[in-house]
């Protein structure tokens, strides 16, 4: 088992689109492995049944393949109806580099980048991605815009998110939700629900599901992603239980800054429901025969 230690972390890497610095987080948690399981008004989501989507988990604080690097920070593949979205880069780039070619992932799939925040342990890989010379859509909360510069913006498409807005027909952007940091997460439409992706959840776990939801009415098929739990005691984290069933989250895959002991306790929670996370780990929902 790889377990990083998060103070040999140096959270003051320079970052392509942000000059802000990885905010210290909680303890990591381990994980066994793999398992299948602009605009300004709110989007009209598109009618996609039987869809599925394949979600691989690129960086994380933990992972159970030796192969992979381990390092505090968050990235995953989101592979959906053709297209191929990377949500977060993670702290270092050589390190999102070396998974994606263990992980046999080409880089030249990815079509659009969606940073969460812009903290460096979810930002800090994007300069050596784009270093291999692809040029995809990248998709910023509008907190963000001060920190590209023009240079920047006449060599990439940036799109700076204020409001919800539909990335690629069935997966939205939340739109920037306020908070400590401001922060955007993924929804994603499938045959069984929505996915809701999260970097962080700085404005709140609990709050972006429900803006989430408010974008697709639809059943919740999976909440994965940072839920920055860490140091919440036992009683705090019942009520986001108790607040993930009343919304009908079916399935949770809490990773990266949730803490140890919150991730084990909403684990016991969930049950068989509970998907571990960890770079490697790949979670399929969906109908996969359409």
């Amino acid at each position: 088992m790889k377990i990083l230690n998060p103070m040999m972390v140096n959270l003051t890497m320079i970052l392509m689109l942000s000059s802000a610095c990885a905010a210290t987080e909680p303890s990591p948690t381990t994980s066994p492995p793999p398992t299948k399981a602009t605009p300004s008004q709110t989007p009209q989501p598109t009618e996609i049944p039987g869809t599925s989507v394949r979600l691989t988990i690129l960086y994380d604080n933990t992972t159970e393949d030796p192969r992979l690097t381990v390092e505090w920070g968050f990235s995953a593949l989101v592979e959906y109806m053709g297209h191929t979205v990377l949500f977060d880069t993670g702290l270092d780039g050589p390190s999102l580099l070396g998974n994606m070619e263990v992980l046999g992932v080409n880089p030249e799939v990815i079509e659009v980048v969606v940073l969460s925040h812009e903290h460096g342990d979810h930002t800090g890989g994007l300069k050596d991605l784009l270093m291999t010379g692809i040029r995809p859509d990248i998709y910023i909360p509008a907190a963000m815009a001060s920190s590209v510069t023009q240079d920047q913006r006449e060599k990439y498409t940036i799109i700076e998110v204020s409001d919800p807005v539909e990335i690629i027909p069935g997966i939205f952007s939340t739109g920037e939700i306020s908070g400590s940091v401001p922060e955007q997460g993924l929804v994603v439409e499938t045959s069984e629900g929505i996915v809701v992706i999260t970097g962080c959840a700085h404005p709140g776990i609990v709050r972006m599901v429900q803006e989430a939801s408010e974008i697709v009415d639809s059943e919740i098929a999976l909440v994965i992603g940072g839920f920055h739990l860490g140091g919440y005691n036992s009683s705090y984290i019942d009520t986001i239980i108790a607040d993930f069933r009343r919304m009908g989250v079916k399935q949770v895959t809490p990773t990266h800054c949730t803490g140890e002991e919150q991730i084990a306790q909403i684990g016991e929670a969930y049950g068989e429901d509970y998907i571990p996370g960890g770079a490697g780990r790949v979670i399929v929902i969906g109908d996969t025969a359409h």
